[in-house]
């Protein structure tokens, strides 16, 4: 494109040449007649003389016109050679220079970074790129719409600007990331801290804009090409440190964001391995190694089996079975928790189809999900497709959904309770949720979480906490279900608070869905088809206690 632009300018150049020669030579032949034509045409006007030649006369005429003609053209070449270069000059800013903002952009920052080393590494000193993501920016786009979230950025790039070192350059690499590239004394790192210090004091100021008023956090990544041993060759050059102030501000996004670290090597292990893990993912649902484990839930005070919670487990073929805590948050990050989700449902009620009725089945609900207004049709029509009975349907919600969109996920619960499926409000006592909340919401179950039943290990501990959780269920009239049974112990205490479920690896480690069956077949808690009208009927075994019998052997668990 440069060269096209090139040959254009040169072009008009030989063009403008041409004119102006044109011009000239119309002057010289000017000058030229009219000195022979005008002396004749005064001798005849003043003394009747002859007049000058007609010939002579037309090619003084035309060199008039000539003259004017090629000065005009003249100008007006000059004119859009000027456009031209206007046009080349914003052409060239606007792909170095970042429209909204007015900082460098990705293309123009690799530039700046090269040019801040060579003149870094003649000054012996080290550089430091800062890599700088606004927390949360789509929930500002989502809530208040794009313009806002333009104002915000035009706000954060000038808060930068204002604390920029006098050497260093600020690029918006794209979104809401923006990058900073700085010279520093390589013995004195505690300068580039200090700026980054200075950072985190005003851009997490409020952004007072003209139609509301926002709270922002930011979290950086800052790498640099020297180590505690001098210069690092590994970090040699603009697209390795980008990328390692990348990795950097990635790893302070899972600490928990708004927090700066510096690069170490350990941060690029774990982006492997995060990487190989979302291709894992990926892969893992095209070729179904999402599975259903079901952990047993008891009857507290009788011992009885009553149900099962679903709980996710991934056989993976290079890893093993992966534990959900490890690779359902980074599902729910790359947007594949609803397929993953679907797809164990579906087994989990093709699984539960051959428990015996009232045995219930317990699921988990991702925050994502309830984002969704038409979860609940395709929860039930799910059911419909598995001919499950809705009663027998539990479905747990974490407290920290209710904070998300309190009248979207109470249009679900609603929705599902009206079809008879039983909703229990998970974790309760670690999110934070208001009595006004447990009050008006239709929930129909409250789950103590495991944190608090732990404790109840310890004969020295108080259950002031998990006392003070029965007796709110007790007075909302919501049966309880305590998390996290491990031993003798804590099943002693819990019993001495009432009617209670319970579940915990005392009663056994989740198993598959073959190991469940084994189970029921043992207690007689196995649907079985009656040949004659070939509908499911119980089993009439006699039954026994869940704590009476041993568990099968398990495959071990895996946690990376």
């Amino acid at each position: 494109m440069p060269n096209k632009e090139h040959n254009s300018w040169l072009n008009n150049a030989d063009r403008d040449l041409v004119a102006l020669g044109i011009a000239t030579a119309a002057i010289i032949l000017f000058v030229a007649t009219g000195s022979s034509v005008l002396p004749k045409a005064i001798d005849a006007v003043f003394s009747d003389g002859v007049g000058p030649d007609n010939l002579l006369v037309n090619a003084l005429l035309l060199n008039v016109v000539l003259i004017i003609f090629g000065w005009r053209r003249y100008r007006e070449l000059q004119n859009e050679i000027g456009e031209r270069r206007r046009a080349e000059t914003l052409a060239r800013e606007l792909a170095e220079i970042d429209p909204l903002t007015s900082c460098l952009n990705r293309r123009s920052m690799e530039a700046a970074t090269e040019t801040l080393r060579m003149h870094a590494s003649s000054q012996a000193l080290a550089v430091a790129y800062c890599m700088i993501d606004l927390d949360n920016f789509k929930q500002i786009n989502d809530i208040h719409g794009h313009s806002v979230g333009d104002e915000v950025l035009v706000e954060m790039s000038a808060r930068i600007r204002d604390q920029l070192p006098k050497d260093a350059s600020l690029a918006r690499l794209g979104g809401d990331e923006f990058a900073v590239i700085t010279s520093y004394d390589a013995a004195n790192r505690d300068r580039v801290d200090d700026f980054v210090i200075r950072l985190y004091e005003k851009i997490t100021l409020p952004f007072q804009l003209e139609d509301v008023t926002l709270d922002a956090t930011i979290s950086i990544g800052v790498s640099t090409d020297h180590d505690d041993d001098g210069f690092n060759s590994a970090a040699d050059g603009s697209a390795a440190l980008m990328q390692r102030a990348d990795i950097a501000m990635y790893h302070a996004k899972k600490q928990g964001k708004n927090r700066y670290f510096w690069f170490e090597p350990t941060m690029e292990n774990e982006l492997r391995f995060r990487n190989e893990l979302e291709s894992g993912i990926r892969r893992g649902l095209t070729e179904g190694e999402f599975v259903p484990f079901y952990e047993q839930q008891v009857d507290l005070e009788s011992g009885e089996l009553v149900g099962f919670e679903m709980l996710a487990r991934w056989r993976s073929t290079q890893m093993g079975i992966v534990s959900p805590e490890i690779f359902i948050p980074i599902a729910e990050e790359i947007g594949l928790i609803t397929e993953m989700s679907d797809q164990l449902m579906d087994q989990a009620f093709v699984d539960a189809g051959s428990w015996a009725d009232p045995l219930t089945l317990s699921i988990n609900i991702s925050p994502i999900q309830l984002r969704d207004p038409w979860f609940a049709q395709k929860l039930l029509k799910m059911l419909i497709k598995h001919d499950f009975p809705a009663h027998r349907l539990e479905v747990e919600i974490t407290e920290s959904c209710l904070h998300e969109n309190i009248g979207m996920v109470r249009s679900i619960i609603t929705s599902l309770r009206n079809q008879g499926v039983q909703i229990s409000l998970d974790d309760f006592g670690t999110g934070y949720s208001s009595l006004e909340q447990l009050r008006t919401l239709p929930f129909d179950r409250l789950k103590i979480d495991r944190s608090f039943v732990s404790e109840l290990s310890n004969p020295d501990s108080s259950s002031k906490i998990v006392d003070a959780i029965v007796s709110l269920g007790r007075g909302l009239d919501l049966p309880i279900t305590a998390e996290g049974i491990e031993d003798e112990v804590i099943l002693k205490t819990l019993k001495s608070m009432g009617k209670l479920k319970g579940q915990g690896y005392f009663y056994g480690k989740p198993e598959s869905a073959q190991e469940v069956r084994e189970r029921l077949a043992l207690v007689g808690k196995l649907a079985i088809v009656d040949e004659n009208n070939s509908e499911p009927v119980t089993a009439r075994q006699p039954a026994a206690n869940v704590s009476d019998i041993e568990a099968p052997a398990l495959p071990k668990i895996v946690n990376h």
